[in-house]
């Protein structure tokens, strides 16, 4: 499957709502996935690309409901996007879908724009979720390659801290702090003080502040 492109994944057992649902994706340019149960959705491979799941609530037999196949994959922690769909009107069940991030309750029969706009929606979170991931790991491999000191640096630096306060804090001349602030400033490809602190925002200041091991000198 090509990454890039989006998957939405249909479980019901009702082969016309999902053969309909199917047809309405792929005219839309999604990838699609059938399945007929629960069961058989757990044994796929998902897509690493963005996608979404719409989810029948009730099946028959010993499959795993809608609501049971929710919590495991939130258990598991596999973040993609619900949209619950279901012939019976069940408050409860509806509050607690939602309660644990499902995006769309929809009972059937829903109209076409209905189910399209909820699944567009689920995309759109999951694309964003997957662009934040990617930016937090290539913030943390940047940061892996600095030296002990020059995370130090890093870190002062987003304090507001200029060279001169840095090199006193650190207990070095004004020159070596300089140094090795263009060194880490190189090493995470940044211009300013301003995008230091962005990268540190963005990969959490508790992975930030991590020592990186013994290895890395701290000159």
């Amino acid at each position: 499957m090509n990454s890039n492109q989006a998957t939405v994944y249909v479980v019901d057992d009702e082969i016309q709502i999902r053969n309909a649902i199917g047809r309405l994706c792929e005219e839309t340019g999604h990838q699609v996935r059938l399945f007929a149960s629960t069961d058989e959705f757990l044994s796929e491979n998902l897509s690493e690309g963005p996608s979404c799941l719409v989810l029948d609530v009730r099946f028959p037999g010993t499959s795993p409901t809608g609501l049971e196949l929710q919590h495991r994959l939130a258990e598991t922690g596999v973040l993609i996007p619900i949209v619950f769909i279901s012939g019976h009107l069940d408050v409860r069940v509806s509050v607690e879908a939602m309660k644990y991030g499902a995006i769309e309750f929809l009972p059937k029969p829903f109209r076409e724009q209905e189910i399209l706009d909820a699944i567009r929606h689920g995309i759109e979170r999951d694309r964003r979720r997957i662009e934040r991931e990617n930016a937090v790991r290539e913030a943390r491999r940047r940061v892996e390659t600095l030296t002990a000191r020059e995370r130090e640096i890093m870190l002062l630096m987003a304090e507001g801290l200029v060279a001169k306060q840095i090199a006193a804090r650190l207990g070095v001349s004004e020159v070596t702090a300089k140094v090795h602030r263009a060194r880490m400033m190189r090493k995470l490809a940044l211009r300013s003080p301003i995008e230091v602190v962005r990268l540190i925002d963005c990969m959490g200041r508790e992975a930030a502040t991590m020592r990186i091991g013994a290895s890395h000198s701290l000159t």
